[in-house]
């Protein structure tokens, strides 16, 4: 995985935890939901690159 992919990924990852966690102080439900869907595209994404890692090997 390269260094850029992996950034973009664990950037996403956190983004959507702040979101999340904001959404959470302010009572906003649809802010809650876009960062766990957030989180979820970056953890996804970043499980298909380890995928296409364990391939190249």
């Amino acid at each position: 995985m390269s260094i850029g992919k992996k950034t973009r990924n664990i950037s996403h990852i956190v983004e959507g935890k702040a979101r999340e966690t904001t959404g959470r102080a302010l009572g906003n439900k649809s802010m809650q939901r876009r960062g766990k869907a957030e989180q979820a595209l970056g953890k996804m994404r970043q499980a298909v690159e380890r995928r296409k890692d364990t391939f190249r090997h």
